[in-house]
């Protein structure tokens, strides 16, 4: 099951890539089904907020019709920054499952594991999800975007 939900977080990250966004997608799942989506859009927005995980959290209180998502997982190809795993815990995000860590910005093991503190709520946290793929996504679309500079 995992594997299938990640598959559309990457997905929807190859889309912000072909928007030259920075390659982050992200689902909110529900009993089994997608609730939520999201992927990088800071770039396009012009909008410091529009990372990946918030989209999706964003689409998934919309659709549930409340912000409280206890009973929701969500995947997501690159680990969760500060702003966004902040998002997740009050939000009462259930399992948060990652593909790629993020040892610049990192916040559920990385750099720091805001699950490890004692805030209300505590997500699960599972990485390295389909991890070398969502790695060479981002290596990938880097790498591709240090040639065009030059």
């Amino acid at each position: 099951m995992e594997e299938r939900f990640m598959l559309r977080a990457i997905e929807l990250a190859e889309k912000a890539a072909s928007f030259g966004e920075s390659p982050v997608g992200c689902v909110v799942v529900c009993d089994g089904e997608i609730v939520g989506e999201g992927y990088n859009l800071r770039e396009r927005s012009k909008n410091a907020l529009a990372h990946a995980e918030l989209m999706a959290i964003d689409d998934a209180c919309h659709r549930l019709g409340g912000w409280r998502l206890w009973k929701c997982d969500l995947y997501v190809t690159l680990e969760p920054c500060p702003m966004c795993a902040g998002a997740i815990i009050n939000s009462r995000i259930k399992n948060v499952y990652f593909g790629a860590s993020d040892p610049k910005n990192g916040s559920f093991g990385s750099i720091a594991d805001l699950s490890a503190i004692n805030y209300t709520h505590k997500p699960q946290i599972c990485g390295g999800i389909m991890g070398k793929r969502c790695s060479s996504l981002l290596t990938d679309f880097f790498r591709d975007l240090r040639k065009k500079e030059k």
